[in-house]
């Protein structure tokens, strides 16, 4: 509830004329632009963290500076978490359209941790989902050849947190 002093009065503003434009700058994105038809690879997850296998699709297109990532995609049997693989498919894809080297990605979700704790795979252990989802990103970044085995400025990460140093080409 708004209170008000008794000495106060109500005073008339003058409207703005909205016919005049104001100098307003808006960032430059520089956000990639999605052709029509793009490139993608489709991996098949099956994970402790969830129920059924999750399917990631992840596209590309190719630039005049090499591949890059544009978008990703990520669906599943089940519905519970629809709405959070929606929201984390277009943070991603956002990312990817509009970040110059968006490598830093793999870190940002291999440092999310689940709060039930984590799991092994393949021999890996894994903090979450999110950490897988950033290994299919990473193999996807290598099958297209976005990053490459001889280029790669890398010291290895162990599952202690050391961190991964990525360099695309």
């Amino acid at each position: 509830m708004i209170k008000l002093k008794k000495n106060f009065k109500v005073k008339e503003v003058q409207a703005k004329d909205i016919t005049q434009k104001e100098n307003v700058s808006s960032p430059n994105t520089n956000s990639a632009i999605r052709p029509e038809v793009v490139n993608a690879k489709v991996y098949k997850v099956k994970s402790a963290f969830v129920k059924n296998a999750v399917f990631i699709t992840l596209s590309y297109i190719d630039t005049h500076t090499g591949r890059k990532p544009i978008e990703i995609f990520i669906n599943s049997k089940d519905l519970n978490r629809s709405a959070e693989y929606v929201v984390l498919t277009r943070l991603i894809s956002a990312i990817f359209r509009r970040a110059t080297n968006p490598m830093f990605i793999l870190e940002e979700l291999h440092g999310i941790h689940d709060p039930n704790g984590g799991s092994f795979k393949d021999g890996k252990y894994y903090h979450s989902f999110y950490a897988e989802v950033a290994d299919v990103i990473e193999r996807f970044f290598y099958d297209v050849d976005i990053i490459k085995k001889e280029d790669l400025n890398q010291t290895s990460e162990n599952q202690e947190g050391k961190k991964k140093k990525y360099k695309s080409n």
